[in-house]
């Protein structure tokens, strides 16, 4: 009987990109617009299922995710390292290579929501049966683009000796400086993946089973990312990021995400329990 074989680590890619003559195929990029293809078709499906307007769905993601490419690179350049592209030394002009990695999921949801509420309240239709429809498709999206950071070997966790530790080329340019060159890594890609992917299947199931509306499925997204991401931040990631009062600009987003989501429930569930209670009282009378 052949013995199974357990791997001592998972080896990162040794390419992030093919050429395809005079064009250049990204992996990350290839990630990303997987996942938002992924975000389109599950959001459709939840979007029809309520009976609502398809032609007014896309013309709401369209903006949308133009929008949230913008808003996330932002995030990632104004907020998360800033020094990276008008420091000493640097190069501005990098803030346009998005395919060499650094968009912040939480600036691409406060300007696609902001983008989607615009183009919702155009057409006379609540931003919150949108976010309703989208959430459990955000989370997805979030796990497939993540193995973007993979292939770039970028914005793994600190130093591990788990047999799931995250081989980095020493050569990479994100090899922290100092450490030996067998030294491997919590893998925070995966992690979070894996974290986004059980979210997708929870929120799925608490809307089956409760028929969540007015936003309370798009509070519960930001509760669950938030904290998953507010996890990883706090105890696994090492990258460069600004830090505000000695702690990752990243874990304070995080705690303000799960904290405003947990306002979003609960205001949301009270408006949900009035639209409950009129019928109930038109009923008796």
């Amino acid at each position: 009987m052949t013995a199974l074989v357990v791997p001592a680590s998972i080896p990162s890619p040794s390419v992030s990109s093919i050429h395809l003559g005079l064009f250049t195929l990204h992996f990350y990029a290839l990630c990303i617009l997987l996942g938002i293809a992924l975000a389109i078709w599950l959001t459709s499906r939840r979007w029809r299922a309520r009976g609502q307007d398809p032609d007014v769905l896309w013309d709401i993601i369209f903006w949308a995710v133009v929008a949230g490419i913008v808003g996330a690179r932002a995030y990632h350049v104004l907020i998360t390292d800033p020094a990276g592209y008008f420091g000493v030394g640097a190069d501005p002009l990098a803030v346009f290579r998005i395919w060499e990695g650094g968009l912040g999921i939480m600036g691409a949801v406060l300007f696609g929501a902001g983008a989607a509420w615009f183009v919702s309240r155009r057409n006379g239709l609540s931003l919150s049966v949108f976010a309703d429809c989208v959430a459990p498709a955000l989370l997805l999206a979030q796990a497939v683009g993540r193995w973007g950071n993979w292939f770039n070997q970028e914005l793994f966790g600190r130093p591990t000796t788990l047999p799931w530790g995250l081989e980095i080329s020493p050569s990479s340019p994100n090899f922290p400086a100092g450490l030996p060159a067998d030294t491997l890594f919590h893998p925070t890609f995966l992690y979070e993946s894996l974290w986004n992917l059980l979210g997708v299947v929870l929120l799925l199931a608490l809307d089956r089973r409760f028929q969540l509306r007015h936003g309370q499925l798009f509070a519960l997204y930001m509760v669950f990312y938030g904290f998953g991401r507010l996890m990883i931040e706090l105890f696994l990631r090492v990258d460069p990021a600004l830090m505000v009062a000695g702690v990752r600009v990243h874990v304070w987003t995080s705690l303000l995400i799960v904290l405003a989501g947990i306002a979003i429930f609960v205001v949301a569930g009270r408006h949900t329990r009035r639209e409950r209670e009129v019928p109930a009282v038109g009923a008796a009378a």
